[in-house]
């Protein structure tokens, strides 16, 4: 990587929207680091990204496991000295499904509260170890940027819709809540490091046809993952605390 490149790491990105952001950051000359749970998984999504000429590198990163996070901070530092862009896009539905149709074991009343805390501790807790952990890294970029990949789901304004898309469909206490937390989080960070130069946004990549839905989604992850990486490469005077999705503004 030479000086003039920029260092994206993307969380959760040997597979599905994550993938097909580092592809689309890799095809801009970005050099991205497949942050993977299973090594060999990271290695074989990082060859991948080198075969199709992008330059990837895979690196171990579980976000609910603070040593792997350290370590993965502390390779970038000695491998890079600094990172561009952090899209946090590591997440779980909990149920092992995102159809607001099939979630029926997320309904409020009768939800299990170790799901709802599971699905929180890598969709919310996850997002600050890691942003919090590459914060030192992002200070040392001219431009840094933050995407947290988030869901219409955790918007309150279309889930509280009579007449919206989820009407009639089984309600959620766990994915759901964890995007609108997440949600709420972004603007936070986003109010936090303004004055520093961050832009910090949250995106609603769709359904988008993943393992988690057996593929049941009507975008693609090349499509879905559109609005992250227009996100993570925002000019100067691009917005910050926003939610977005590839149509424009998401309702809080």
């Amino acid at each position: 990587m030479n000086e003039n490149q920029k260092l994206a790491l993307v969380t959760g990105a040997n597979k599905g929207i994550g993938r097909a952001a580092a592809d689309q950051l890799a095809a801009l000359g970005m050099t991205v680091l497949i942050g993977a749970r299973d090594a060999r998984r990271g290695e074989e999504a990082a060859a991948a990204v080198r075969a199709e000429g992008g330059d990837a590198y895979a690196i171990v990163l579980d976000v609910t496991d603070p040593a792997t996070i350290e370590e993965a901070a502390r390779w970038i530092e000695g491998s890079y000295g600094r990172l561009d862009v952090l899209i946090n896009n590591a997440g779980i539905t909990g149920s092992g499904r995102v159809s607001p149709a099939e979630a029926i074991d997320q309904i409020p009343s009768t939800v299990d509260l170790d799901m709802v805390r599971a699905v929180f501790e890598t969709n919310v807790f996850g997002v600050i170890a890691v942003t919090n952990a590459m914060l030192p890294l992002l200070r040392r970029s001219p431009a840094p940027r933050i995407v947290n990949v988030s869901s219409g789901g955790g918007s309150l304004a279309i889930a509280s819709d009579p007449d919206g898309p989820f009407t009639g469909l089984p309600t959620s206490a766990a994915y759901s809540p964890s995007k609108t937390a997440l949600n709420a989080l972004t603007v936070q960070y986003a109010n936090e490091l303004r004055k520093e130069g961050f832009l910090i946004n949250a995106a609603a990549p769709g359904y988008v046809a993943t393992d988690i839905n057996n593929h049941s989604g009507f975008l693609t992850p090349a499509q879905g993952a559109t609005v992250l990486v227009r996100l993570a490469t925002l000019d100067a005077d691009g917005p910050t605390a926003g939610f977005f999705s590839a149509d424009g503004p998401v309702p809080w």
